[in-house]
């Protein structure tokens, strides 16, 4: 029984993991100080930090990260706690 329980465990976590735990967290910068521009710009799309206000970026990370292109609440709170940070 102990095996089964732990088997359904681990299956379960292999289930849930996916590309959402590689994701780029939220940058409360919304116009990049031109000391970075650069930076950002080599950088590939998917992988640049999401940032409020650039739905073009945005959207392509939630396409290429979660399959769907609609934000979530979760985008809502990360892109208002990240602006708050800022200030």
């Amino acid at each position: 029984m102990r095996r089964l329980i732990t088997t359904s465990l681990v299956v379960f976590g292999l289930l849930t993991s996916n590309a959402a735990a590689q994701e780029p967290g939220w940058w409360g910068v919304v116009i990049a100080p031109k000391s970075i521009r650069p930076q950002i710009e080599a950088t590939p799309i998917i992988y640049r930090p999401y940032r409020p206000f650039h739905f073009y970026g945005n959207t392509i990370r939630r396409k290429y990260y979660r399959g769907t292109v609609v934000p979530a609440p979760r985008d809502l709170v990360g892109a208002t706690a990240a602006l708050i940070r800022q200030h």
